[in-house]
């Protein structure tokens, strides 16, 4: 797949002309699958109106109320998570993403009579249709509120055997379950070769998130931001390399950072540390990779050059035969 420029996204950063923002080739390493498409295409698809996110959000409860209430009610079944997902790729497409680590939670293998088997034919099907123009690499969403369930465990046991996902990411609030809990799987999905991700330091201080790091032994956190508070935090996760996938207008919207400008993902930058910026969740957000490239350019936190060297630092993953042009 290739992303081809007219200016170069300096330029087109610096004279916010966003058709040239989108079609530099850029990465979206934080996405669930479950929301990455926008709010109009499920009201399209739908045919009913939907009332939009509130601009701020009390932390994930809040943003959970909303999508329980509002989202959850359209799309949570079978046909609405294979709408939204490819609804979402294509959103992604569009938006100049090359390389896409979508999350597909283990709860949606309940969606289909053959339960995983299912999930994971579907998906494979999907990253065939779009391999010709984005790199889609699945991955497994595990939920900490989930732990305590045995059955759902062993599921994510047997999705780690078949081969299939890149990589696992942990989500939910870290004080739901200790990461001790979950290094069974992570070490099971280290010796299989995946990516090993988890959210952790996005309302949490530095020390939550050297903690999980250190004990299920990440690749890469999501968001992270808490890390900002300590120096010495920072430097590790530098020397470290690990990597903090940042998704901006989340962070704000939900509490974790205060606005755009204060935004902590300045200092993780400022200290070394290898950061990217992502979606999280666009039907809530309302926001694309390219969307918050201009915000940060826009807000004052990065220069254009910055920004761009964030941009072709995240697509230094893509490896093998995918193609793509800076």
């Amino acid at each position: 797949m290739k992303s081809k420029m007219s200016i170069s996204f300096v330029e087109a950063l610096s004279t916010d002309n966003l058709a040239g923002i989108k079609a530099a080739a850029k990465t979206d390493v934080h996405c669930h699958a479950f929301f990455s498409a926008r709010l109009d295409h499920v009201e399209r698809w739908t045919g009913v109106s939907l009332p939009k996110p509130p601009l701020k959000m009390k932390g994930v409860e809040g943003m959970m109320e909303y999508a329980d209430a509002v989202l959850a009610p359209r799309i949570k079944h079978r046909e609405g998570l294979e709408f939204v997902a490819a609804a979402g790729i294509r959103d992604a497409i569009q938006d100049g993403v090359v390389l896409l680590e979508m999350s597909f939670d283990i709860r949606q293998a309940e969606f289909y009579p053959n339960g995983l088997e299912g999930l994971c034919g579907w998906i494979e099907t999907l990253t065939e249709e779009c391999k010709t123009r984005i790199d889609l690499r699945p991955e497994l969403g595990f939920s900490r509120g989930c732990a305590g369930n045995a059955d759902l465990m062993r599921l994510a046991h047997d999705a780690v055997e078949l081969g299939f996902f890149q990589s696992i990411d942990l989500y939910s609030r870290p004080e739901v379950c200790p990461p001790e809990t979950m290094k069974p799987l992570f070490s099971k999905a280290r010796a299989a070769g995946m990516k090993l991700k988890a959210h952790v330091g996005e309302f949490g201080g530095a020390e939550e998130v050297l903690r999980t790091v250190e004990i299920l032994e990440l690749d890469e956190v999501q968001h992270g931001v808490g890390a900002a508070e300590s120096v010495e935090a920072m430097r590790r996760l530098a020397s470290r390399q690990i990597q903090l996938n940042v998704c901006p207008t989340s962070n704000v919207t939900l509490g974790g950072a205060p606005d755009l400008a204060s935004h902590p993902i300045r200092a993780l930058f400022d200290n070394g540390v290898h950061v990217t910026v992502n979606t999280d969740d666009l039907m809530i957000f309302n926001q694309s990779v390219s969307d918050e490239y201009r915000n940060l350019y826009r807000a004052g936190v990065f220069s254009a050059q910055e920004l761009d060297s964030i941009r072709q630092s995240s697509l230094q993953s893509i490896k093998g035969d995918t193609e793509w042009t800076t």
